[in-house]
């Protein structure tokens, strides 16, 4: 990470990729035991997922075709009930490696920024001791998203009554999905944003989200496009996945193989780009980064310092932070010094 604060308020669209791509290369050692411990499972579970679910929904198929009714009812009847506990075990391993391996990246840029010294046994330090935060920042998310997909859910049911069948109809669908698609990416930056702020800064749950939201002001349109050349490229992996894999053949094993890497990489790039992006922001607003301050943050995860979220004091890093120093020297304690108080 070459550029300083002044530098990075500059940074377009291709220069946020190049320095992401940048810094992973820079420290492979640390973002590759990122991924096979975090990325890799939370890939796998993902892509596993999709197999799985494709299967059961076969023998759903088979059964809703059969004649012979009590006996197939009560097969799909635990069908049923195999298809919501994998929902369930699927949503929570996926809930769970996403906040990991989000924490990780967060937690090793700063101290790649900070000029600290990076360790991944620090990182598996610091993980459990900010999940929290960031599940209820998540939790935040999840009901914004929750309630623009019910707006966006009476907005359709509302289309499908009224004007879908006419050729002003078949206009008026591609510019709702459309504005659908842009606050859905919008509400997504605002989510990743939210949580380097978690990370990072004291703020979390819905104060994250208000800080996040206000940190992409005057960055909207790079914003968007860095998430949505993101889900365009996420997109094409599952239509590769989805076209080539039900040939069980050698080759389809090989294309799974190649879209569970290629899933891998992509998720590593998006991790490492919204913290860049959080950095490109928070310079765009002269809200200067003061690495002491930073450094003191990222020393309380792991018990250095006074963690910022646990002393009830509203500090950014936009502030400077007086370090504290852990030993202090003996003379100090026995030296004191008039105080003036303006």
């Amino acid at each position: 990470m070459d550029l300083d604060q002044a530098e990075m308020q500059n940074v377009g669209f291709f220069g946020l990729y190049k320095e992401s791509i940048k810094t992973i290369f820079s420290w492979k050692k640390i973002f590759a035991q990122i991924t096979l411990t975090f990325i890799l499972p939370l890939s796998f579970i993902f892509l596993a997922h999709i197999v799985i679910a494709d299967i059961l929904d076969w023998h759903f198929m088979g059964y809703r075709s059969n004649e012979y009714g009590h006996y197939h009812y009560r097969r799909e009847t635990s069908l049923w009930i195999r298809y919501w506990i994998l929902k369930f075990v699927y949503l929570t391993f996926l809930f769970l490696f996403s906040l990991l391996s989000t924490a990780a990246v967060v937690y090793t840029i700063a101290t790649v920024y900070t000029g600290s010294d990076v360790a991944f046994k620090k990182v598996l330090k610091i993980v459990p001791r900010v999940w929290k935060r960031l599940a209820l920042t998540f939790l935040w998310t999840y009901l914004g998203f929750f309630v623009y997909n019910v707006v966006a859910g009476v907005a359709a049911g509302i289309y499908a009554t009224t004007i879908s069948d006419t050729t002003f109809g078949y206009v008026m669908f591609w510019v709702l999905f459309i504005l659908y698609c842009i606050g859905f990416i919008y509400i997504t930056v605002i989510w990743q944003l939210a949580s380097v702020v978690t990370v990072l800064e004291s703020s979390y749950g819905l104060k994250a989200m208000m800080k996040g939201n206000q940190l992409i002001k005057g960055k909207k349109l790079l914003s968007w496009f860095v998430f949505f050349v993101l889900y365009c490229v996420f997109a094409g992996i599952l239509i590769l996945f989805y076209i080539f894999m039900w040939n069980f053949t050698f080759f389809s094993l090989i294309i799974g193989l190649l879209c569970l890497f290629l899933l891998m990489n992509l998720f590593l790039i998006g991790y490492v780009a919204q913290t860049m992006l959080y950095l490109v922001c928070k310079s765009h607003h002269r809200e200067p980064i003061d690495k002491v301050g930073l450094s003191t943050q990222l020393g309380g995860y792991l018990g250095q310092f006074e963690p910022v979220f646990k002393t009830n004091k509203d500090i950014e890093l936009g502030q400077a932070h007086p370090q504290t120093n852990p030993h202090p020297h003996p003379q100090t304690q026995t030296q004191t010094q008039p105080q003036v108080q303006v």
